[in-house]
């Protein structure tokens, strides 16, 4: 079994190995011609459920024919420019090489003695974002698993910022399209989701700052304290970004922290043409960013950065096996001091190999593609009779909803669309989000494929109709 351990020894085992996988996922992406086959989870559990790991296959080249009908056959292929669901970009491949690295060399992000180098390669481009944010040099900042992570790392240092030792008065304000995590990180800190005020949003669905200040002053005068700020610059569902000068005008005055939730919209960062979309987030406390949404980076790639690097204090802790508190007078670069995670990949060098090969203009350039697509797809829903679509995009998501010409109640238009999306992905043919508006059920593209067109647009609000009022019909047959 040593002859599978990845040494010296077995280099040329290792090449012949990777390199055959490589062509298969190549071939397999050459030929790709739908973003889904349509498989069923009915259809596809007994071919897995068959496998009996208890018996391995023995060699890599049979494994790999074996992945053929377990996943690679099946699987949802993001690449694919009617891949139009969640926020799931296609990967550029100077990224696909540095995992590829990291995978083989495997450092662990966590001490110094286990990264050398991959520790000075995270800090630069966590210094790298923070120029890019416009924090001082005082920022600081890590690497972490996702939007999530990032944002309850952001709510841990709010929360020991506010100093207060009754946590049953901390108050959190997001608006109302504010990712769910906000609330799920306040249960995790000991806050409870009725922590979260929601402040109602605009007709542009970003949060208003007036009713923010409202609440902030009434939180105020009921003897509570106002721990944090939520402000997103890309909402999930809409890419809305809040007002962030008037939100960070509000944080200082009413002491809160100010976090902005740019997962989605940190490619704005690299953009040459809407980076001012951005203009505030360089007075937030901290921010979110997820390079794996609109920096065109595998799975997984985000980050935390803060603009007072000393508060990141309120996730250390010392280790006498790992980082003792000794490290620290001996200046000796340990990422662990500054992060929730312990072993943690060196997901920083996909990032690092995309901006040595790319340079930052080639992704923002990039993202703007998918912006300008963005606007096209709005013109075509709000000339197209059957669609009613919700909000112009700041970004590159668009909200929309079939609407029948003849008489149909609002709950058979929900079912119609809802039915639209189920068939559409049943089909392969293409694949959309969908949400709720207002209680109604709406669809979603999200646009992160710069290889998309303004024809693939049309073509899959063709489709949707199609499904749509075929379902129409059928439900009035039946009635």
């Amino acid at each position: 079994m040593r002859s599978h351990l990845l040494n010296d020894a077995t280099a040329e085992s290792y090449r012949r190995s990777v390199t055959e996988g490589v062509e298969r996922v190549a071939d397999k992406l050459a030929a790709t011609r739908r973003p889904f086959t349509g498989v069923t989870p009915a259809e596809l559990a007994p071919v897995i459920d068959a496998v009996d790991l208890d018996r391995p296959l023995g060699d890599a080249s049979a494994a790999l024919d074996e992945l053929e009908s377990v996943y690679l056959r099946d699987a949802v292929y993001f690449h694919h420019p009617r891949y139009l669901g969640h926020l799931n970009c296609p990967v550029v491949i100077p990224a696909v090489l540095g995992e590829a690295v990291l995978s083989a060399v495997n450092s662990s992000l966590d001490t110094w003695d286990q990264s050398a180098g991959g520790t000075l390669i995270e800090r630069k481009l966590v210094d790298w974002t923070n120029g890019r944010i416009g924090f001082g040099p005082g920022a600081d900042g890590v690497f972490t698993s996702g939007g999530s992570q990032s944002n309850l790392q952001a709510l841990l240092l709010a929360r020991e910022e506010a100093k207060s030792t009754d946590l049953s008065k901390l108050r959190i304000f997001s608006s109302e399209c504010s990712h769910f995590s906000v609330q799920k990180s306040a249960g995790l800190l000991g806050l409870g989701q009725d922590a979260v005020i929601s402040i109602p949003v605009d007709r542009d669905k970003r949060m208003q700052s007036v009713v923010l200040a409202a609440e902030l002053e009434a939180c105020r005068a009921e003897g509570l304290v106002p721990m944090a700020i939520v402000a997103t610059a890309g909402t999930t569902d809409f890419g809305s970004i809040d007002p962030l000068p008037e939100i960070a005008a509000l944080a200082d005055e009413y002491g809160a922290w100010m976090h902005v939730d740019a997962a989605y919209g940190c490619g704005l960062l690299a953009s040459p043409t809407r980076r001012g979309l951005l203009s505030g987030i360089e007075r937030a406390d901290s921010v979110t960013v997820d390079f794996h949404k609109s920096f065109f980076q595998p799975v997984s790639s985000s980050a935390i950065l803060v603009r007072d690097g000393a508060t990141l204090r309120h996730a250390t802790y010392h280790a006498d096996y790992l980082n003792p508190a000794r490290t620290v007078a001996e200046q000796i670069p340990n990422q662990v001091d500054k992060s929730l995670q312990t072993t943690r990949r060196f997901d920083a060098l996909k990032l690092w190999m995309t901006l040595r090969v790319m340079g930052a203009d080639g992704v923002g350039q990039l993202f703007d593609e998918v912006c300008d697509l963005a606007a096209e797809g709005f013109a075509l829903l709000a000339a197209d009779p059957r669609y009613d679509v919700v909000v112009e995009p700041q970004i590159s998501t668009l909200v929309y909803r079939y609407i029948p010409r003849g008489a149909a109640s609002p709950e058979d238009i929900d079912r119609a669309n809802l039915h639209a999306r189920k068939a559409l992905f049943a089909s392969g043919e293409a694949v959309v989000a969908g949400t709720k508006v207002d209680g109604r059920q709406y669809l979603k593209f999200t646009l992160l494929n710069p290889e998309t067109t303004a024809a693939d647009i049309a073509a899959v609000l063709d489709l949707i109709a199609g499904y749509a009022e075929q379902y129409l019909g059928e439900t009035l047959v039946h009635a």
